[in-house]
């Protein structure tokens, strides 16, 4: 659990809390004012423009970076970055197993449990393959299958499907929310692709560009169906391009 104060910490035992947060790099500010609560078993889908924000807001709850502001409070999280940091020596069935050898499940044991998903995951044949002759969605597919592994009650995604053609990115999507029903597991799940955040997320929020702020908090069960959710985070969007327009005026 990282830094914070005490009355949050009691909320984080079950989800996650960031409170007032403010990011910086140097003279770049990343995120300002970012408060958002996400209880257990959520899916919170995080869509917005290139630059917002949205890595380092994952890279705060996992405790990878340290707010310059405010105050996060979460359980253990388990983080996929956009880059699949495959070990380029290690077989994929071995990249996918990397979680549980960490946590200490023998070798034998951690490859049979990481191997039960490759046939699902389109991996069968390709167990005994360096990272360098997979191509990128296959990478991309191990490293979902290594995260999925930890066990960590909270799974931080961002862009997970991004490097899938349509048929596999449906078909992990399925994998994924099949994931959730059965662990429970709280997810936060970063996206560009707004069908997809309507599609995956039980709530749904949209950044604004840099410095990252919360634009908009949609909560899908208000929405008569998946169609008009997306139709009115297009809208916040583009409101955004409007807003940029209207200030290069």
């Amino acid at each position: 659990m990282h830094s914070g104060a005490g009355a949050l910490a009691v909320e984080a035992q079950t989800g996650v809390v960031i409170d007032a947060v403010d990011k910086s790099y140097g003279p770049v500010a990343a995120l300002r004012g970012i408060t958002l609560a996400v209880a257990a078993g959520e899916f919170v889908a995080v869509v917005g423009p290139s630059g917002c924000g949205k890595s380092t807001l994952l890279e705060l709850v996992c405790g990878l970076a340290a707010p310059d502001a405010g105050h996060v409070e979460a359980p253990p999280a388990a983080l996929m970055p956009q880059r699949d940091a495959l070990l380029p020596w290690a077989s994929a069935l071995d990249n996918a197993a990397l979680a549980l050898r960490v946590a200490g499940v023998p070798r034998a044991e951690a490859r049979a449990r990481a191997h039960e998903h490759f046939a699902a995951f389109g991996l069968e044949g390709f167990e005994q393959a360096r990272p360098a002759a997979l191509s990128g969605g296959m990478r991309q597919r191990v490293a979902f299958v290594r995260t999925m592994l930890t066990d960590a009650p909270i799974l931080l995604l961002d862009e997970p499907f991004a490097a899938l053609d349509a048929l596999t990115r449906q078909r992990m999507q399925e994998e994924l929310l099949g994931l959730q029903r059965e662990t429970g597991a709280t997810i936060v799940f970063v996206t560009h692709d707004i069908a997809e955040a309507a599609l995956l997320g039980t709530r749904v929020i949209v950044m604004s560009p840099f410095p990252g702020q919360i634009k908009a908090n949609l909560e899908v069960s208000r929405f008569a169906g998946r169609e008009e959710l997306a139709t009115t985070i297009s809208g916040v969007i583009h409101d955004d391009d409007d807003d940029k327009k209207d200030i290069a005026a």
